[in-house]
């Protein structure tokens, strides 16, 4: 499974490649939409009780599936995201990653979504998905099989003007780099020196299960994944600042 990001500055545009990527054979679980919500009636259309009835699934799939501009059976969902706000979320991966999945504004999936939904989506990504939310864009992923569908998906994509994850990723760091650089080089560092290295530790603690850990909190996980890199200075400062970026997003003093 190969999973291939679109950022969109426009719903309408996401849209038209989810409508491309099911001309070109796209199932509908393959195809994942986030976007954020821009309207009172998106918000009030849900039901949110929790005892809601057998097929409230398909009442939500319809409503914000006309808002969408969406096919029937897209499974579509709300939830609210810590730091972003209203999300709408359509598909099981794409509500899981929300976490829409019975919560905060309530789900159209219930329990079709569960652990493996967000299978192949990197835990380093997700907060780019996040990020381009926070900044009002939309994004599609597709969970591509094989290297065939991936390279169309990308084509779709990139038709359409989309910019990708890796992209975006760039930009995001590109905008922080010269504050980073000097923080890093007050506490007496070599920036250009151990810039890649710093990188990693401020990405790492963005990941989802690191994120509100402090470095000593997150030592067994950090020792798996970095093992080469964890126990560094320049890794570990980045690690808090990027624990310190994450906190100022959700308006947290650390």
């Amino acid at each position: 499974m190969r999973t291939v990001t679109g950022v969109f500055d426009s719903r309408e545009s996401a849209s038209r490649v989810f409508a491309e990527l099911r001309r070109a054979g796209f199932a509908l679980d393959q195809i994942n939409l986030l976007s954020p919500q821009s309207s009172e009636a998106e918000i009030h259309a849900v039901p949110v009780s929790e005892t809601e009835q057998p097929g409230v699934g398909k009442f939500i799939g319809g409503v914000l599936g006309a808002a969408l501009g969406m096919a029937g059976g897209f499974e579509l969902g709300v939830a609210v995201i810590p730091g972003v706000g209203p999300v709408l979320a359509a598909g099981l991966a794409g509500m899981a990653l929300a976490g829409a999945g019975g919560a905060a504004l309530g789900a159209a999936a219930g329990s079709a979504i569960d652990q493996n939904s967000t299978e192949g989506l990197p835990a380093d990504e997700i907060f780019f998905y996040e990020d381009a939310l926070r900044h009002g864009r939309t994004v599609i992923f597709a969970m591509a099989q094989g290297d065939a569908e991936a390279r169309r998906a990308r084509e779709i994509m990139a038709s359409a003007g989309a910019e990708s994850l890796d992209a975006a990723r760039h930009a995001w760091w590109i905008g922080l780099r010269d504050a980073e650089a000097e923080h890093y080089r007050a506490l007496g560092y070599n920036f250009e020196h151990d810039h890649e290295i710093y990188r990693e530790g401020f990405e790492a603690a963005l990941r989802r299960p690191l994120r509100g850990m402090t470095y000593v909190e997150a030592a067994p996980y950090l020792k798996a994944e970095y093992p080469h890199s964890w126990e560094s200075d320049p890794f570990r400062s980045g690690f808090e600042r990027g624990r310190e970026y994450h906190e100022a997003r959700l308006g947290i003093h650390v």
